[in-house]
């Protein structure tokens, strides 16, 4: 990890300052610390297909963090969220907010806990079950998912956790117009929101989605 240190200090704090993103410095070590226990997992268990180090800031840390401004209310709920993402970037640089992280894998719920060991977050949870059998006594505010199903798949597996007012942002890469359109004409309204990640090719977007007044 000691070789790639300098290197991934370098590409986080441009890389912030391209996304008008303000961290402490403290903050970027938690990050940095949280990259080097991922790359040192996973060597051994494969918690992530992006395996170069040299991706890593970017694909992992930036793309992450490309939604922190897009969260709202103190309650968000990281979804699949595998080895912690975006979960555990976003609590870092959130900390006055409560995070719950969900994923069915135990290697990768296991990697969570002790990545929440290591770097000293009291406001993250992990949380090993499939996400429809989850129950919250109190609903989400935001709720955060990578592309881990079609979106309208997403918004029946994830509806009874939100709060009556929330949200679910959805990461994707490329725009899915027919899954829009299906969540439209079921009465949900879906906000596109290009994303900007320093150092990743292709198209990011994070999906809006909330209930209309014709959504259950």
């Amino acid at each position: 990890m000691t070789e790639h240190l300098t290197r991934w200090r370098h590409q986080l704090s441009d890389g912030l300052r391209a996304m008008a993103i303000d961290l402490s410095l403290e903050q970027q070590q938690q990050l940095l610390d949280y990259l080097g226990l991922l790359l040192k997992w996973n060597r051994a268990f494969n918690l992530t297909a992006i395996r170069d180090p040299e991706q890593m800031v970017s694909r992992q840390l930036l793309d992450s963090l490309s939604i922190l401004p897009l969260l709202t209310g103190e309650r968000v709920l990281d979804v699949g969220t595998g080895p912690g993402l975006p979960g555990i970037p976003l609590a870092v640089a959130q900390p006055d907010s409560r995070f719950v992280l969900i994923d069915s894998n135990g290697k990768k719920t296991r990697f969570v806990q002790q990545s929440l060991v290591t770097l000293g977050l009291p406001n993250v949870a992990v949380v090993r079950t499939r996400v429809e059998a989850y129950q919250a006594g109190t609903g989400f505010d935001t709720i955060t998912a990578r592309a881990f199903a079609a979106l309208p798949k997403m918004v029946q597996l994830t509806r009874h956790l939100l709060a009556d007012r929330g949200q679910l942002l959805a990461m994707k890469g490329t725009v899915p117009k027919d899954e829009i359109a299906e969540l439209e004409a079921a009465g949900y309204r879906v906000e596109v929101v290009p994303l900007r990640v320093p150092g990743s090719d292709g198209q990011r977007h994070a999906l809006r989605v909330r209930a209309g007044r014709s959504a259950e």
